[in-house]
């Protein structure tokens, strides 16, 4: 019986979960399906050793395998395939190891601000030009507002309110929330890019040469030329901008809440009515606290 196949149809049919998320589950069931040979009657301490002691993960690592297995095995409960859940009298206890946010530093964060700003468009080549433009609409984005790469992937043209310099941003887990774009610098930049973009078709706001939406690896390529081109040596990757967006609007004073919703961690209606009451409170302080606005 496969009982992964049906384990997966029931979440994407029941969970809302993501395609990530299912992919992830996917691959820690068949980790666990390759190694256990009775998988209605499982030694999971063995497996779990074996994690541990054998491939030597972490315990965060760990942690979400044995969660995907909880998942899997109270399925299997429900649906009466099994009498009882082999977790039930099974408790792991782990390191909890807290990592700090790894941010860009802000002066390096305005080297790269000050490349864009001293690139003569005049004397580009027209794709030259669409690619500036693009990259500097994209950079300015990710550190104004703090969105994950994943999600300006995902950016449409009709994301895009004009007349709110509000973005509809797909978050994790398909929730959506608003993001209000507080620099007028970075909205002109997104404006400029919307001209670029009348040109070519497609939907997407952010695209690769072949009018393709630009992918997460794209966007890191991108990152890199730029850090490069601003001389900055410090290792870092695009959501480092996103960490530093975090971490400066809580040390200039906005309060957690805020910063929460703003970073995605809520969702949000996508109505009009709601977006005048919810962009409000979020126009309020990123006005008053976000660190580009006074690059």
């Amino acid at each position: 019986m496969d009982y992964l196949s049906k384990f997966i149809n029931y979440l994407q049919a029941t969970k809302n979960l993501s395609d990530k998320t299912l992919y992830a589950y996917t691959g820690d069931l068949h980790q666990f399906f390759d190694y256990e040979q009775d998988v209605l009657h499982p030694d999971i301490c063995s497996f779990v050793s074996y994690l541990s002691s054998k491939l030597k993960l972490k315990d965060s690592s760990v942690r979400r395998k044995i969660i995907t297995l909880k998942s899997f095995y109270a399925y299997l409960v429900d649906t009466e395939i099994i009498d009882r859940s082999p977790f039930v009298k099974l408790k792991f206890r782990f390191k909890q190891e807290r990592k700090l946010p790894k941010t860009l530093a802000v002066k390096d964060v305005s080297k790269i601000l000050i490349h864009f700003d001293n690139v003569d468009i005049s004397r580009l080549t027209d794709f030259a030009k669409c690619e500036y433009v693009r990259d500097a609409a994209l950079i300015d984005l990710l550190i104004s507002t703090g969105i994950r790469i994943g999600e300006a992937t995902a950016i449409t043209l009709n994301d895009i309110i004009i007349s709110e310099r509000t973005l509809l941003i797909h978050g994790k887990g398909r929730k959506q929330r608003l993001i209000y774009i507080s620099s007028p610098i970075t909205w002109n930049r997104i404006v400029a890019l919307l001209k670029e973009r009348k040109l070519v078709n497609g939907n997407h706001l952010f695209i690769n040469r072949y009018g393709q939406p630009i992918s997460i690896h794209g966007i890191e390529y991108i990152y890199k030329k730029y850090l490069k081109k601003a001389k900055i040596t410090t290792h870092s990757t695009p959501h480092y901008l996103r960490h530093t967006f975090a971490t400066n609007l809580l040390a200039n004073g906005a309060d957690l809440r805020s910063v929460q919703e703003i970073l995605g961690h809520a969702s949000v209606a996508t109505t009009q009515i709601y977006t005048e009451v919810t962009t409000q409170r979020k126009k309020q302080v990123l006005n008053k606290f976000n660190y580009r606005n006074k690059l």
